[in-house]
């Protein structure tokens, strides 16, 4: 009886085992690489058998592409969120800079590159990485046209300077796995570089706008309602 009643007690519905299951994917992925999503490390992430797993997620690549997903996607809502009510467009594009450079935005950039080469082979997570360019394109797209619209950005095109934007920050993101401790200054800077002159912005109003915002990401994913797992950008 008292057996009966202890698995009575950590019995989960379906719907919550399955998102435990991909968090602990999203978390392997961010810290060892999605090749090390197995049944048999989720299992063992989560203490359960890999029959539990196997399950929810019958198909392996099924679960990767959900883990990518969930990564990429919270740190999409911690850098970019929807709700925008506070603050000017400048503002947000300022924030989005100051969180989505340094250190702190090395396992996610990882991820990217990690899920960019993998999805050449694999077809589920290649729609999943697609998905989240998308996405990542679409949020700020959104934020450079509302910038326009109000008269604090000026750009004729806000779909191609948004792709400028995009394609810088992920270059940047592509050195994540090397040594950048030597970067000059201005390279660093070439992602809010490009941002301030395609957007017709003084000089280094981007980084004066950040530095007054005050912010750290624990605070921005705690704002967003993140769990805290991380994601990257998509050009």
């Amino acid at each position: 009886m008292s057996s009966s009643m202890q698995r009575k007690r950590i019995r989960k519905p379906p719907s919550d085992r399955r998102a435990e299951i991909v968090d602990a994917a999203a978390a392997i992925a961010l810290a060892e690489g999605l090749e090390c999503i197995t049944l048999r490390r989720v299992a063992e992430q989560l203490g359960v058998r890999p029959g539990l797993i196997s399950h929810c997620f019958p198909v392996v690549e099924d679960l990767v592409a959900e883990a990518f997903g969930t990564a990429a996607g919270a740190e999409l809502n911690a850098l970019l969120p929807t709700d925008r009510a506070a603050g000017t467009p400048t503002d947000h594009l300022a924030r989005f800079f100051a969180l989505a450079t340094g250190a702190a935005y090395d396992d996610i950039s990882r991820l990217w590159i990690n899920a960019r080469h993998l999805s050449r082979y694999r077809p589920v997570l290649r729609d999943r990485v697609g998905h989240q360019e998308a996405l990542w394109r679409g949020r700020l797209e959104a934020l450079v046209r509302d910038g326009t619209d109000c008269g604090e950005f000026h750009t004729a095109e806000p779909y191609v300077t948004t792709i400028q934007i995009m394609v810088v920050i992920d270059g940047l993101g592509a050195h994540a796995n090397t040594e950048t401790g030597d970067r000059p200054e201005v390279v660093t800077r070439m992602a809010v570089s490009t941002a301030e002159r395609e957007l017709v912005l003084a000089g280094s109003t981007l980084t004066r706008h950040g530095a007054a915002l005050d912010i750290g990401r624990t605070d921005a994913r705690a704002a967003s309602g993140s769990d805290g797992s991380s994601a990257g950008s998509g050009a």
